[in-house]
């Protein structure tokens, strides 16, 4: 497993991961690969992502939008949802 900083181009990847974990509510406007981008933008190092085998099987967004901070933690995938617990902290 590697873990770097997230990239933009990763969204796609990110969202199916968050799709995958019961009980995650998405906002249709910080969560649109627009609002991601945003988010980035302003927080460029202390957004991760874990990749094994060229798949995305975790994301942790750490950041602010000026206002307030947030710390995202989401740690699932349909592959390790079986041998781990999905989780998202808010």
């Amino acid at each position: 497993m590697n873990i770097r900083e997230m990239t933009e181009t990763d969204y796609d990847q990110v969202y199916q991961l968050w799709l995958s974990c019961a009980g995650m509510g998405l906002n249709d406007l910080d969560d649109s690969k627009e609002g991601i981008a945003r988010f980035l933008q302003r927080n460029p190092q202390t957004c991760l992502v874990a990749v094994e085998n060229q798949t995305i099987i975790g994301a942790i967004l750490v950041g602010s939008d000026g206002r307030r901070a947030y710390n995202l933690s989401y740690s699932c995938s349909s592959e390790l949802s079986q041998e781990r617990d999905c989780s998202a902290v808010g």
